[in-house]
Order: C-alpha cells, then structure tokens, then sequence
C-alpha cells in the first residue's frame, strides 16, 4: 500500500470525493482516504503522478506520504513523528484569539444595547449607526475566518460542496440578508420613518454572520485537540526510537545517528542504554527489558547469540552486536507501519457513514431551501423564513460521520500496539470482534513447543538420583526426548558411562561404573523382564495424559519413570475459558495422534478435536467451518501459513520480532493465548464504540435538522444551530478517547456473543465428515516407536508416498492410520516405514 498526505479536507463529504476520483484512476485497484489522519492509502499498478493529479484536479492538494524526507538515508520517514504532530489546533487558536474579542463587542452592542438596553454611547442609540457598526465587526470576523469561505465557495462551485459550503453558505446568508435589511433601514431614516427604521433594525442578523464562523471554529479545534490525542499511542511508539547508536570501527567507540548505522556494523551497548537497531550479540551477556514492544515488563535474559531489537533497553551487562536491521525494517519500524497502514485503512462499518456522506450535503442544501419556500408559503415573514433555512444550514453535520469510524479504529489499533497485537488492517480490528469459533494450533500455541519432564517417579530411589542416572545417560544422545531429560537434570553433576549404544525404537543401554544402565519404552524394558503390571499400569496412565513415559533400569532393577511431554502453556486452560465465556467455540488442529490430541484438549478444555491433519487439511477444514460462522484461526505463521490466510481472520501467536507474517490479519507478539482473547475483547469494544459514533451522528442529524426547520414548534436561532455542529464532532472523537481506558486482559465485561450449535459444529469437525466415510485406510501395525519424534518420522515417510493423503501415527497403541487419495500397495507402505529403521508386524 502506498500512503498519501491528503490537504484541503474538512469533512466526510471531502474524503468521500478524493475517494471516488482516485478509484477512477486506471491501475488503482482499492483506495481509502482517512479523514482523521488527512491520508489516503492506495493499492494499484497507477503511477504517483496520474493519482496526485486526479486528487488536485477534484480540488484538493496530494503529496507521497515522506516524500520530503526519502533521501535521508535509514530514517523512516513515514515514521517521522512530525506527521503526526498537531499543527491544526495552533492555527484555530490563533483564529479565535483574533475573532472572539470582537465577537464579544459585536454581541454586547447588538444584544445586549440593541435588546436588553446595556449602557452604551448615545451614538449607538441610531440603528443605522448600530448597523454599520455591526456590518463593519461582523465582516472583521469573517475576514479572520476566511478559510472557511475560500474553501466553501471552492467546493460549491466544483460542484462538491462540503461542511464549510454549509457554514459558509449560512453565514453569508445571514450577512447579505443584514445588509439588505441596513439598506432599507438606511431609505427608511432618510424619508424620516423612523418607526420603520427601528423595525428593520430588529431584524438585523450581524451577530449570527459572525457567530456561526466563530463557533465553528472552536469546534474545529475542540476537534483538532481531541483527533491528535487519538494518535498518542502512534506518537509514543515513534518517541521510543533511538536517537544515536555507539559504533565500534577498529576498536573505537564512535557515537553516530541512528540513521547512519548500516547492517553488518558493529555497535556497543551499556547498561541503562536503549538498543539503537536490531541486531545479534557477539559479546556479552545481559537482560534486555522488551516491554516497549511486547508489553512484557519482565527482563529477557540474552547471551552470545541471541538477537536484541531498537527500543529494547539493556538493562545490566555491556553487550557488542553485529546490526541486521536498520531503518525501516527494524521490529519497530514494522510495528509503527503495522499500526500506520492499519489507520489508512477503512472498516467495513465505514461504508455506512461513506454511502451516506456523498449525498449529506447537497440533500441538507436541499432541505435548506425547502424549509425557506414553505415557510413563506405558510405565510411567515421572510426573516423568520429564512432564520430556519440558515439554522438548518448551519446544524447539520457530516463530520460527525466521516469521523466516527476512523477515530476509533485509530486509538483501538494503538491500545492493540502497546499491549502487543498489532492489527493489520481496520477489516481485521473489526472482524476479530465478531469472531464465533476459534481454531487452534496446537505446538507452540495451546502447548509451549519445546518437550519438558513432566513427572519424575522413582522406585527404590529418591527423585535425584533418578534424574543423575537418566540425563548421564540420554546426555549421548541427539533425541529431543533425550535433550528433555538432560535439561532436567541441569546443575547436577553427572556421570560418564561407557558402550553407549542406541536402540532405535526401543532405548539406550550403557554401563556406569561397570554396572548396566538403560533407559526406554515400556515394551523395551518388559522385554528385559524389568517391568511389572503396576509399572505398566502406571505407564499407560501416563500415556493418557499425552504424556510419553521413559523406563530406567539400573543393575538389573526398575530405577523408576519419567514422564515427558509438550506441556499446555500456563494461560491456555484460562484463555479457552474465557473464549468459551465469549459465546466462541474453539477447535484443536493438530497433525499429532488423537490419544495425544485429546489429553491435551482436555487439559486446556478445547470444545472439538481433529487429529492427524496436514497443513493443507487445516485449511480445507476451515473452508468447510465458514459457512457456519466467522472462523479466526490463530497458528505460529509458518507451517499454519494455509490456515491462516483461508481463515476470516489469520492471528500469528509468538511472533516476537517478525512482526511483518503475510498470511496474519493480526499479530500477536508474545506467546501467551490470553493476547488472543485480549484481542477479540479489544475489537469488541471497538466495535461498540463505532456503533456508538454512528449512532450519535445519524441521531444527531436525524433530530437537530428537523427541529432547525422549525418543525417541533421551537424557533432556533442559527447561532444555537452552530454551536450544536460545533460540539458533535467533539463528542464523537472524546468517545472514542475512552478506548485508552478498556482493559483487554480483563474478562470482567465479556458478553457472550451469538454461538455456533455444538452439533453442527461437531458433524464437520469429525474424521467421517472431513475425509468422508469412502476414504480408504490402511493400519500399520509397527513395532519400535516410543515418542512423539518416532511418530514424526512414521508420517513424514509414510506422506511423502504419492497417494497416502495423510498419516496419524501413534507410538503409544504402535500403529500408523494412513488415509490414501489413490491405492498403494502393502510393500509400498511397509517399505517407507522400515527405511526409517521400524518394523511393520502387519498392514491390515
């Protein structure tokens, strides 16, 4: 998407013009014009220049967002924090400085004199002097608030008339009326009416000519003030970036900007100091606070190795690191982009308000018109007349609805970003709200990915003499489950054994200190004669948890059990009830075998399970759960790449630096499932807060202009008429300002939404209604396997035979379910699983 600073706009009709006239554009495939942040995103193959001429040539000024600043080396220039700053509101201050005191002058002579008989010279008590008078300030104010009536007119006269051609058009109403009504005082005097003269006086509107640019004014800065504190979060991201960075050259210490560091130089980091880049230490150690990112305010242990991001703070040891990213491809960098790209983007709520905007004006001109012909045709004085035609004018107010969408997606998008999820889009801020079922990954989003020891259960021993044996002797070897044990036992001080041999499928044997030492399956050690029924028992208990038990046998004798497995991540259990407490079903995917699956499932109280699914297959599932519900699939980005971008809303979990995932909607920094429920919770109340905006500003409308027609029976004055316009938009934009207050990790407000029926949800979660009850299958019976790394290896070479459209393999019952696309052949299926050194007992 390429970004545009848009100049000239007022209001909703403004934008929805430079909106029409791009989309004519040949190339320009979609384009979005943000009234708030008075920017234009474009998608397309049409040049810079052919947009830039359409936007002028409807009458408003384009420029490529930082074009200003491109040559300026790394520096980010869309992220310079100068765009963001308000330099509206200073110009409206300065406006209503000049306009007020002579406003006050104006009303207390021609109201307060004129009406209410306040002290005043004697000349004042001469309307025709009081009239010039009046003339002379009210044109001074207009004079000051010239803006509106250059652009009004403009605007009119292109035949697209705005919010300034109605306050424009009501002011010089209300002033040439006046002037009508001086001249005609001024005959009056002349010929001696002086009864006559006084009567026209009464009916002089100077004050309203002046008061309804003056109001208008300090609603647009009430506004202004209000639409720059909507981007704080934006410009808060923006203030964390380094200003210099300390780069080594030959050994010395050379502080530099920021925007000079180049990737593959070489830069020092102190304690107490940010991290100018993103980079890899090559020296030192030390704990990095991340919370400027991620929102995690607990510090990172880093060492040799291990990649620091620009905005992070060292907090204890000096580091050197080798840069990798620099400029705008820094993980900040993307953050601000994401959270930038997501605000030039329009919701789907925004149509509403734009369908409406491109008429609103015209039509109140229209109303405006009507109202001063029927009440003449009613046969009411034409200053009455056409005081409810200049009310009706000035009341209206398009702003409103041109703002109630953007201002919120913008202060939701920048809540998002500081607590770690960053949505892409404003389709996606939107859409995670109206979730109704959830599909899971399971490695790395529901469990942590990475086995642990689980459960230690020693027999004859203490538990640390266990761990001591099991990790001198799974320390030889390279299996995952082995790595498990070992880590275990870190900080122990462990044996060396000799004639180490591995078992595959079945375990190690070794000898320490001449005695022999083995560690394996159940079934290996049952073939030893070293496992009883209460062990097995005990083993099998274990495999039903999802958990994988490992056997040790120490000089001829059980030395006990330890269990190993994928752990459930600490918030899983929580955030699956909090989906649930939302009206959200949720479904597990995994490629892992269904006993496994389902102990997991029933741990984090997942509501379906589907076991032995491919990547492709996740997807084709999701496919098949849309025309239930809207579907977000949540997933690491990667191998979920399919699911993700099939899915009505893709959210990659544990992103940490690659915040930049294509296939993801949205993207959640840190590893922790509750972010996700912290995201549907946060779009929720965005969307609450859209409906609200919308609501208020068709409400507003929809009572204020009939009641300035005069139709409830109240004569408005057209003064009244622009203070209401004045304070509309204000409230729309200090309701969205209320976002900053939403908690997202507090379920104490959850509503439960309309939920998917578990039954229609079940029939197509199930193996039958995915594969179809024609699927043909084969079962491999298989001796050898042990884990889950054995299961791996089983599917891999059973799925790379051409016609086996998936296989769930399951160490714990030894068997391999294949599901074939095309027939294969017994030999074929028995041969792949033998390359990988396991043994087929029968194909049935």
């Amino acid at each position: 998407m390429e970004q545009y600073d848009i100049t000239g706009m007022s209001c909703a009709a403004c934008s929805s013009r430079v909106e029409k006239a791009v989309q004519g554009v040949p190339g320009v495939t979609s384009c979005s014009v943000n009234l708030l942040m008075n920017s234009m995103g474009v998608e397309g193959t049409a040049s810079s220049g052919d947009i830039i001429r359409a936007v002028e040539a409807a009458g408003y000024g384009a420029s490529l967002k930082g074009a200003a600043q491109k040559s300026g080396g790394n520096s980010p220039s869309w992220a310079d924090a100068e765009a963001l700053k308000d330099h509206e509101t200073p110009r409206l201050k300065k406006r209503l400085l000049f306009s007020l005191p002579i406003l006050l002058v104006l009303m207390y002579f021609s109201m307060g004199h004129g009406m209410w008989g306040w002290p005043a010279p004697a000349a004042f008590d001469n309307p025709v002097f009081l009239g010039l008078f009046e003339l002379l300030l009210a044109a001074a104010v207009m004079i000051i608030n010239g803006k509106f009536f250059t652009s009004g007119f403009t605007s009119l006269f292109r035949g697209a008339p705005n919010m300034d051609t109605l306050v424009v058009l009501g002011s010089s109403a209300s002033f040439l009326y006046s002037l009508a009504e001086l001249f005609l005082m001024i005959l009056a005097q002349g010929n001696g009416a002086h009864d006559t003269a006084m009567k026209y006086g009464m009916n002089l509107y100077f004050e309203s000519a002046a008061m309804i640019p003056t109001l208008i004014t300090i609603g647009k800065m009430l506004e202004a003030k209000s639409k720059g504190r909507t981007t704080d979060a934006l410009k808060g991201l923006m203030r964390l970036a380094p200003k210099t960075a300390v780069v080594l050259k030959d050994g010395v210490e050379t502080e530099t900007a920021v925007e000079e560091v180049r990737a593959g130089d070489v830069f020092a980091v102190r304690p107490g100091e940010q991290i100018p880049v993103d980079g890899i230490i090559l020296k030192g150690t030390t704990a990095v606070n991340e919370s400027a990112l991620t929102g995690e305010s607990i510090p990172v242990d880093k060492a040799e190795g291990d990649t620091v991001s620009a905005a992070t703070m060292n907090q204890h040891g000096y580091i050197e690191c080798r840069a990798t990213r620099v400029g705008e491809d820094t993980t900040l960098a993307q953050i601000i982009r994401t959270v930038s790209d997501a605000a030039a983007t329009k919701a789907p709520l925004a149509r509403i308000a734009d369908r409406v905007s491109g008429i609103f004006v015209p039509t109140v001109i229209g109303l405006a018109v009507l109202t001063l012909i029927g009440w003449l045709i009613a046969g009411r004085p034409f200053s009455f007349a056409i005081a409810r035609g200049i009310s009706v004018l000035v009341i209206s107010c398009p702003c409103a609805l041109g703002l109630a969408t953007p201002v919120a997606i913008m202060v939701g998008s920048g809540v998002g970003a500081k607590t770690g999820v960053l949505y892409k889009t404003a389709a996606a801020l939107e859409g995670a709200g109206r979730t109704q079922m959830l599909a899971l990954d399971k490695t790395g989003t529901v469990t942590e990915g990475r086995p642990s020891v689980t459960d230690v259960v020693p027999i004859g021993m203490d538990k640390s003499k266990l761990l001591r044996l099991a990790a001198s002797l799974e320390k030889n070897s390279e299996h995952p489950l082995a790595k498990a044990v070992t880590a275990a036992a870190e900080g122990m001080e462990l044996s060396e054994v000799d004639d180490f041999e591995a078992m595959p499928g079945h375990g190690l044997r070794a000898r320490l200190n001449g005695t022999e030492l083995l560690g394996g399956s159940l079934k290996y050690l049952e073939s030893r004669g070293l496992a009883d029924k209460s062990v097995a028992a005990q083993a099998n208990a274990l495999a039903e948890q999802g958990k994988t038990p490992l056997l040790f046998a120490w000089d001829g004798k059980l030395a006990g059990l330890i269990a190993v497995a994928d752990p459930i991540k600490a918030d899983s259990a929580q955030a699956i009830s909090e989906l649930r407490n939302m009206g959200i079903r949720t479904v597990l995917l995994t490629g892992d075998n269904e006993r496994t699956a389902k102990a997991i499932s029933r741990q984090a109280g997942v509501d379906h399970v589907v076991a032995g699914v491919l990547p492709e297959g996740k997807a084709d599932l999701i496919r098949k759960l849309k025309p239930l519900g809207k579907v977000a699939m949540v997933g690491d980005g990667i191998n979920d790449a399919p699911a993700l971008t099939v899915a009505d809303n893709g959210i990659a979990i544990g992103a940490g630096t690659d915040v930049a995932i294509d296939a993801a909607d949205i993207v959640v920094m840190k590893s922790r499932l509750t972010d996700v429920t912290a995201a549907i919770r946060l779009s929720r109340a965005t969307i609450r807060n859209i409906h609200q905006n919308l609501f208020w500003a068709f409400f507003y409308n929809a009572i204020c202009i009939p009641l300035a027609m005069g139709l409830y029976g109240i004569e408005m004055k057209p003064m009244y008429g622009a203070a209401a316009m004045a304070l509309s938009s204000f409230f729309v934009c200090m309701n969205a300002l209320r976002l900053n207050l939403i908690k997202p990790h507090d379920p104490a407000r959850d509503r439960k939404g309309k939920a998917i029926p578990a039954e229609a949800l079940e029939r197509i979660v199930s193996a039958e209604a995915i594969h179809g009850e024609t699927a043909m299958k084969k079962t491999l019976m298989i001796d050898g396997m042990m884990c889950g790394h054995c299961e791996a290896r089983v599917k891999k070479g059973l799925e790379a035979i051409p016609g086996v459209e998936f296989a769930a393999a399951d160490h714990t019952a030894g068997t391999a379910v294949v599901t074939l696309s095309a027939p294969v052949s017994d030999e074929v299926l028995r041969a792949a699983v033998e390359a990988q050194d396991y043994k087929v007992l029968a194909v049935k």
